[in-house]
């Protein structure tokens, strides 16, 4: 698409806000490139190296590979997030080698790899390893895997590398990939949301055929299903991929497509951080499926859940265009909501934007029905039971706790309920005032764009207020001018952490226009910190 198209659907460059304009870039991004707009994996580019050799773009995934590789020989985030990527790649790199031994390239990045498995990564303890989705499914499957090349491997290639058996971690048993693989082999019918992991599953979802996007929103699932069905069998699934493969240079993202979700998020945390935006019909249409029965999924290819149809409910109520969020209650549990029906564990997150949802509905609708005052009363003390003892919150969908505690933190202070919301929220905000580093960040691991973001926003959502508070946004949002245009590093769960690139230059752009607007002194020119939407050209 030419720049002259970008910019109608972006609309006219306005020269007032800066935010403005940015956000008319962003969003035009998300009518251009439907899929999403995710970071490249190296899981599931490494699934691609090892099961679809054929797919176009081969030689660039296996470079990408090969510069991704850290010094110490492992793939991927600090600590046990390194395991699954690690072994992705490792065990593609091994099969790129398996088809041209005379590629003696590979047999030092290959032996790194395999070093750093047997000497940390396999030997954490599994209780100690991530709640990634499905950890427990790819670990067993990757390591047979390993294991079964290193074995076919001709004796000259073999005396090259280290070749001990590598075993799974302490606790973690092959036991429920062998039971998922037989009931999947035997026709049974599983959840759709193990679609998004059939690269490990051995056989063809139930709903595979000639009018399939994608399988799973993996492309990793896509190519081993078209790998064993052959790319006539699903021709819209080969052109998916072949879309994927041309934007990305070769390299593949996950998941994908994610529509639903990149677009309710981006929506959402524009217009709450008070950022006009315009979207185009077709995107709030997307948004619409929300209302039904059940809700909206993320993408093609997965499962209703509460999470995107929350922030999708929350996006057109924002965006002037409410809706009943009824079908919400599809998702109530004893504990609060549910992600999906069956989840295997607590999303805080969830439950914030479960919040949102209801929260919008009652300031519309005061005579709504009691079901839904009480359901906002009751996240009101669900989400403070569970802050942690520093006041942040954690959860099962994002690495960092500031993302977990912004979510909270924006709920209960737009739409909480009682004492337990107020105070949850005046104790977040301390624990983020303790924890900015010395160079005005906030961060995990080290400080990121993205996570300072959500510090800031966190700040402005609490009525603390003082000199203390000032100079903590002020060193934050000089932060975010210093770092505009820096990679961010992946912080989201998936089968690996990855990178919703869109979403987070959202955070931080609705973080940089709420610096300026509620902050004395704040150069208005520059209120998008930098921020330029990335133009796809053709």
């Amino acid at each position: 698409m030419s720049d002259g198209a970008f910019r109608v659907l972006a609309g006219p460059v306005t020269g007032g806000d800066p935010a403005t304009d940015s956000a008319r870039e962003l969003i035009a991004g998300l009518v251009l490139r439907p899929w999403g707009q995710v970071a490249p994996s190296v899981y599931e580019t490494g699934r691609l190296v090892a099961d679809a050799p054929w797919l176009t773009g081969h030689r660039q995934r296996i470079g990408f590979l090969l510069r991704r590789q850290r010094p110490d020989g492992a793939w991927g985030p600090p600590e046990g997030y390194a395991l699954v990527p690690t072994l992705s790649a490792t065990d593609a790199l091994l099969a790129a080698l398996a088809e041209s031994p005379a590629g003696t390239e590979l047999l030092a990045p290959v032996a790194r790899g395999l070093r750093a498995l047997t000497g940390t990564l396999l030997a954490i303890d599994a209780r100690e390893l991530p709640d990634t989705p499905a950890l427990d499914l790819i670990v067993p499957a990757l390591v047979d895997s390993i294991n079964n090349r290193l074995a076919g491997l001709g004796q000259e290639t073999a005396d090259r590398l280290p070749r001990p058996p590598l075993g799974l971690p302490a606790g973690l048993e092959p036991g429920r990939l062998r039971a998922v693989r037989a009931a999947v082999a035997a026709g049974a019918a599983l959840p759709p949301k193990l679609a998004h992991f059939y690269e490990v599953l051995d056989a063809a979802p139930a709903d595979a055929g000639p009018t399939l996007t994608a399988v799973g929103a993996s492309p990793a699932a896509t190519a081993a299903w078209l790998t064993t069905a052959g790319p006539d069998a699903g021709p819209t699934a080969h052109d998916f991929l072949r879309d994927l493969i041309r934007d990305g240079g070769g390299p593949v993202p996950c998941p994908a497509p994610i529509t639903v979700f990149e677009r309710a998020w981006v929506l959402s945390g524009l217009r709450r951080a008070g950022i006009a935006v315009n979207p185009p019909s077709a995107l709030l249409k997307s948004l619409a499926g929300a209302t039904g029965t059940e809700g909206i999924a993320t993408g093609d290819g997965l499962p209703t859940d509460a999470d995107t149809t929350s922030v999708a409910l929350d996006a057109l109520a924002r965006l002037g265009r409410p809706a009943d969020p009824g079908s919400l209650w599809a998702y109530e549990t004893t504990d609060g909501f549910c992600t999906w029906p069956g989840e295997d564990g607590f999303s805080v997150t969830t439950n914030a934007h479960v919040l949102d949802a209801f929260g919008q509905h009652v300031a519309r609708h005061p005579d709504a029905d009691g079901r839904y005052h009480r359901a906002v009363e009751r996240l009101s003390v669900v989400l403070p039971g569970h802050q942690r003892a520093d006041g942040g919150w954690q959860d099962r969908w994002h690495a960092s706790p500031y993302y977990a505690t912004a979510c909270c933190v924006l709920a209960l202070a737009e739409f909480g309920r009682g004492a337990a919301a107020a105070e949850a929220v005046d104790r977040a905000a301390l624990w983020v005032l303790d924890s900015q580093r010395a160079d005005g960040s906030w961060g995990r691991w080290a400080g990121t764009a993205e996570e300072t973001a959500y510090a800031l926003q966190i700040l402005f959502a609490a009525p603390t207020a003082g000199p203390r508070v000032d100079d903590a946004v002020a060193r934050g949002h000089a932060h975010l001018h210093e770092s505009a245009g820096r990679e961010h590093p992946p912080l989201w769960y998936g089968k690996e952490l990855y990178c919703p690139t869109a979403i987070v230059r959202s955070a931080v752009l609705a973080a940089c226009r709420l610096a300026a607007a509620r902050t004395p002194g704040v150069d208005r020119s520059v209120a998008d910190c930098g921020y330029q939407a990335t133009k796809t050209t053709t």
